[in-house]
């Protein structure tokens, strides 16, 4: 914050992806007790490089933030497991540098993890407190991750997600609606389980975190409810089909984890347990398919 407390500056990494979009959507105009004017420096990875760690810090110095959202990873999941050493170097290596730079200057960090740090063996929400055992590089970095954060930066939040997906970017809702006016049937995993998550209702979560600035701790957040894989699909097509935006539905058959092999293993069950995040940041749970709703509206404007 700077002498006057009248301005904030919050630098967000990953400008390009989806959270990074929504961030810069949902920016307040002010934030904190003290009514601090916000002022977002979004960053790219053109601008801002987490695979060179080394380098962030005389970055960091250019821009002097009084916040960092870091949203920026190395989130391919399948091609991390034979790229392990770059997974690494952007989940974890480069945190600590971040994290490092943010505690010199007394700031917040914001850490964004993902509900794959969990092995998926419960079969109850994961609470924040739970015994992470990832699975997998992306997973097992990620987690790194938060360790960096958490241990180089007294003033730095965890906040574990999943299953997100927005209007701007490549995800899952977008995917299945260009399958969807291009097949008839296809197949979806049905035993994967955890709670879909609009990035622009995580990004309002991440501002209200800032705002209300809790002891140091680690968030969960996604939209409320639960889901399969298949579930989210087929509410996915009839969403769309509602609002026009697919003509007819595509048969939907539920297939097995097993049926659909990928290089790196997912946790079978992922759902987190949101109950201390919507009450410490006074947050109104939104259910995931009223968010896919809002979602498949935002974009349907955008294509219109």
């Amino acid at each position: 914050m700077n002498e006057e407390g009248t301005s904030m500056k919050v630098l967000i990494s990953g400008a390009n992806g989806q959270l990074g979009y929504a961030l810069q959507k949902t920016a307040p105009t002010v934030i904190g007790n003290n009514a601090s004017a916000v002022s977002v420096i979004a960053l790219t990875r053109a601008d801002f490089d987490l695979s060179k760690p080394e380098a962030l810090a005389a970055i960091l110095d250019t821009y002097k933030p009084d916040a960092i959202i870091n949203a920026a990873a190395y989130t391919a999941v399948d091609k991390a497991e034979s790229d392990q050493a770059s997974a690494n170097t952007v989940n974890a290596l480069a945190v600590i540098s971040i994290a490092q730079w943010c505690e010199q200057q007394k700031i917040p960090l914001i850490q964004v993890s993902t509900d794959f740090v969990f092995d998926g063996k419960k079969s109850s929400p994961y609470l924040p407190d739970d015994h992470a055992n990832p699975i997998g590089t992306y997973a097992k970095t990620k987690c790194a991750g938060e360790r960096a954060a958490l241990e180089n930066c007294s003033s730095s939040y965890v906040v574990r997600t999943g299953w997100v997906y927005c209007e701007q970017g490549a995800n899952f809702v977008k995917t299945m609606l260009r399958l969807g006016a291009e097949r008839e049937s296809l197949g979806v995993v049905t035993d994967q389980v955890g709670t879909p998550t609009y990035a622009v209702n995580l990004a309002k979560m991440i501002w209200a975190l800032l705002s209300v600035r809790p002891e140091q701790k680690i968030f969960h957040f996604s939209d409320a409810g639960v889901a399969s894989w298949y579930d989210f699909a087929v509410a996915i097509f009839n969403e769309a089909k509602a609002q026009g935006l697919l003509t007819s539905i595509p048969q939907v058959k539920p297939i097995a984890t097993s049926d659909y092999p990928t290089p790196a293993q997912r946790p079978a069950y992922s759902v987190l347990d949101k109950t201390q995040t919507w009450s410490e940041l006074n947050i109104a749970p939104d259910h995931w398919q009223n968010a896919l709703s809002s979602m498949l509206d935002e974009y349907k404007k955008q294509q219109n």
